[in-house]
């Protein structure tokens, strides 16, 4: 090794304690390099579970015996199924699956315990809202286990004659072939806007502080609340593209049904679309350079990415983690997304999820007008 190579080796020392030094000084960019994933790691670890449990389920007993309610006991106690209230007829079990307040029901025929004192086959029936192919496959563990346990108890009755087993049938609503493409693409719609607007919006304060041009724009005569809108507005234009685009290739490649109100749908985006841009703007109002709004936003997305039940269930997750995906705007524009892709539900079912998202777009874009100071550190 020449002389010439041993002084660069020995430079390179030099640099490396500079760049150590300035991370050491740069203390949000080295808390946020250390600390989200180890957070990240914690709440995602508890989280995310693949087996579905504890489907909210509303029951529609026409038997009305102790015979049937002995059966939904018995599928309660398979911890697949929440009984969450009792409905009088087939359009109350509609709506409240439509509405959302069940993801199944089960169904128990008049004829159900005449059937099991006769000794016959008896037959129920579970509806689940099978645009959740993983909620369907709870709703079938969950029925076979129920028809296996209360045939048992059947059985072990004193004096009981032989028993055929329980009859317990699923009927996926929605979408009947369990096509995971049919849940994932309609997904994707929310979660690619997501992505797109908060991670653009969280640059666009840093860059006009890092490029030196956020001194003309405080000399301007032009409010906060102007400057915030003419940063969103532009981005809304882009959002609608990307969601048409979408929208077009998931029905022509992926043959993904649009049973719903388009209008509803692009109404009710807006909402979700100014949310997520206040996120990213309130984001950029936070960070001191991009490399900072990058990791900020990214905090953001994961989140809403694996808790807003875009690839895992909510029923699946733990009650607190659950209480965590409500302060999501995905969660609720998701709930909109399938409502109205692929169940087609009616407008009056999406207006709660609507109210919400408005709500949250109102705060959030207040809370980003307040938190920026047209002023330079």
């Amino acid at each position: 090794m020449t002389i010439v190579d041993r002084l660069r080796h020995w430079l390179f020392w030099p640099m490396l304690w500079k760049e150590f030094v300035q991370m050491r000084r740069d203390r949000l960019t080295l808390g946020l390099m250390l600390g989200i994933p180890s957070m990240q790691l914690i709440l995602f670890g508890f989280a995310i579970r693949t087996e579905v449990r504890h489907l909210p389920t509303v029951v529609l007993d026409e038997a009305r015996s102790s015979e049937s309610r002995a059966l939904v006991r018995v599928m309660e106690n398979t911890r697949n199924f929440d009984v969450v209230g009792t409905v009088g007829s087939r359009a109350e079990l509609r709506d409240a699956i439509e509405s959302g307040r069940a993801r199944a029901a089960v169904v128990i025929p008049p004829d159900y315990t005449r059937q099991v004192k006769r000794g016959h086959t008896a037959t129920a029936q579970v509806i689940v809202d099978a645009a959740d192919p993983m909620s369907s496959a709870a709703a079938l563990s969950g029925a076979s286990l129920a028809a296996q346990v209360r045939g048992l108890e059947l059985r072990a009755r004193p004096g009981q004659a032989f028993v055929p087993p329980l009859d317990v049938r699923v009927r996926p609503w929605y979408n009947p072939a369990l096509r995971s493409e049919a849940y994932i693409v309609p997904g994707l719609v929310g979660v690619l806007l997501s992505m797109t607007l908060i991670l653009i919006t969280s640059m666009a304060i840093t860059r006009e502080r890092e490029r030196g041009t956020l001194e003309q724009l405080i000399v301007t005569p032009i409010g906060k609340t102007s400057m915030m809108l003419g940063k969103i507005v532009p981005f809304v234009l882009v959002g609608y593209i990307q969601m048409t685009t979408v929208l077009v290739l998931g029905w022509v490649l992926f043959d993904v049904p649009i049973r719903g109100s388009l209008v509803a749908l692009y109404l009710i985006t807006f909402a979700f679309m100014v949310a997520s841009l206040g996120l990213g703007l309130f984001v950029s109002t936070v960070a001191r350079t991009q490399a900072q709004a990058m990791q900020l936003s990214f905090m953001l997305l994961m989140p809403n990415i694996l808790l807003s039940g875009f690839m895992f269930p909510r029923e699946a997750m733990p009650a607190g983690i659950r209480w965590i995906s409500y302060l999501l705007p995905l969660t609720y524009y998701l709930r909109v997304l399938r409502g109205v892709l692929l169940k087609g539900v009616e407008v009056r079912h999406l207006l709660p999820d609507a109210g919400i998202l408005v709500a949250m777009a109102v705060v959030i874009v207040t809370l980003s007008v307040r938190r920026f100071s047209k002023t330079i550190d």
